[in-house]
């Protein structure tokens, strides 16, 4: 189980029994919830409903891991519980660093939501396409696509996310239907730039044997506006879609990847109860808006 929003969509379809019933509980589309399940189930490797005409049930394995989701919900409301006896919200100033894919698609909607609840509270977001250098102290916390493995650092997996093949319809349009992997060579390539790559997680290219990239930049936000605009065909964030009207997946059962994003803090920082709490809306705002925006993609 990767959060609690996947534990709270779990408890709900267990106790309603029904996608309708429990979409009605979550406020979600009832094929959103649906979509959600079978991403958990996939995650888990584990069926955890029978599905009939009756409704969901309970398998096994859904049945051993209701013990669990109980005692998260359990202490999730203790810590609202304890959230609603706070009488001060977040004040001061925090800077966080991010790769620019995550800073201009997702944090500018969670970070404003934090602000808007402690209005005491000064967010800087640093957007730069490089890991940063926390022992230098170039932000409070950052944002990370691999987890770093020396340093004195505190890292935790926030959430994982997912990338797809796409192009603006109005280049496929001129340009005539992909309808194998192999067609890519005939089509106008973006990505990043080769030697700028600072991560090789976002070698997306490379798995696709694709060396020639027509159009090519450093910043994720180029590559998007690129490919909305008919430049060619390049691989975007399930997250950035939506952000891009006109731009359609493309063969998304063919090629798909998925990443995650890590939150990396200096180890000392784990003391502070303001940046730890901070912390907590960010990593929790994230989930939420990500699944948001991918769900947003899955039905367009």
């Amino acid at each position: 189980m990767r959060d609690w929003d996947d534990m709270r969509l779990f408890l709900a379809l267990a106790r309603a029994e029904s996608l309708a019933r429990a979409g009605a509980r979550l406020r979600l589309d009832p094929a959103t919830v649906g979509r959600r399940i079978a991403r958990l189930e996939d995650t888990l490797g584990q069926r955890l409903f029978t599905r009939s005409h009756q409704g969901y049930a309970l398998t096994e394995d859904g049945a051993r891991l209701m013990p669990h989701a109980l005692a998260a919900e359990a202490a999730m409301t203790a810590a609202s519980h304890a959230a609603a006896d706070t009488t001060s919200g977040l004040a001061g100033q925090i800077r966080i660093g991010a790769p620019d894919g995550c800073a201009n698609y997702l944090l500018p909607q969670v970070v404003a939501g934090i602000c808007a609840a402690n209005p005491g509270l000064d967010v800087q977001i640093v957007a730069l396409p490089r890991v940063f250098n926390l022992s230098r102290r170039e932000a409070d916390m950052a944002i990370a696509v691999s987890a770093p493995q020396a340093g004195r650092l505190s890292v935790q997996k926030i959430t994982d996310y997912r990338l797809h093949l796409a192009a603006a319809q109005d280049y496929l349009d001129r340009h005539g239907p992909i309808t194998t992997l192999a067609d890519l060579r005939a089509h106008r390539i973006i990505g990043y730039i080769a030697d700028m790559i600072f991560d090789s997680e976002l070698d997306y290219l490379h798995t696709l044997g694709l060396d020639r990239v027509a159009l090519a930049s450093n910043s994720v936000a180029v590559q998007v506006n690129a490919i909305r605009l008919g430049a060619g065909v390049g691989v975007i964030h399930d997250f950035a879609l939506p952000s891009a009207p006109g731009v359609r997946r493309v063969l998304p059962k063919a090629f798909h990847l998925s990443r995650s994003f890590y939150l990396v803090r200096h180890l000392d920082d784990r003391k502070v109860a303001r940046l730890n709490r901070f912390a907590e809306l960010l990593c929790s705002g994230l989930r939420q808006e990500l699944l948001r925006l991918e769900d947003l993609a899955a039905a367009a």
